[in-house]
């Protein structure tokens, strides 16, 4: 009888040995932390849905945005830097994708001409006021007599011709 025992008893510790082997490589392999939707949020509100017009990608719910969103959030996961991420989707996607183009080529039109038109009302705002502050001129008089005896002599010549 003591064979059975003894044969049980080993099975149980090859059984032990085997589950804390098997058990630690699991144990190793736990993901990790889920990158938390402020990150992906922070790269997505740099660019804009391909589907929609003029809509961030972080407040667009289409298909596309929350696959583009999955997409951000495994880049992150994987170490990937804001700027990868970005430039990831300008190369993939042109830079029609950029929530705010950079001030270089094209794109620095966007940036000069609103300080240039603020520049610009700037200067005729101040010309303006400085219209409004001059006293403004006095119309010249004509003596009195002259204009006084024309309008008789019209209004004498409408009585007997009318």
């Amino acid at each position: 009888m003591r064979g059975p025992c003894l044969l049980g008893f080993a099975l149980s510790v090859v059984f032990l040995v085997w589950a804390l082997a098997v058990a630690r490589p699991a144990e190793a392999q736990t993901p990790a932390p889920p990158v938390p939707d402020d990150e992906v949020n922070r790269v997505a509100q740099q660019l804009y849905c391909p589907v929609c017009e003029n809509v961030p990608l972080d407040v667009c719910n289409t298909p596309t945005c929350i696959q583009w969103k999955e997409e951000i959030r495994s880049m992150l996961a994987a170490g990937q830097s804001e700027t990868e991420i970005v430039d990831f989707f300008v190369s993939r996607y042109g830079m029609r994708v950029l929530a705010v183009p950079p001030p270089q080529g094209i794109g620095l039109g966007v940036w000069l001409i609103p300080a240039l038109g603020l520049f610009a009302a700037g200067l005729w705002l101040a010309s303006r006021l400085a219209q409004w502050r001059r006293p403004a001129p006095t119309p010249e008089t004509q003596p009195e007599a002259a204009s006084d005896g024309a309008a008789r002599a019209l209004d004498q010549w409408v009585r007997e011709n009318w």
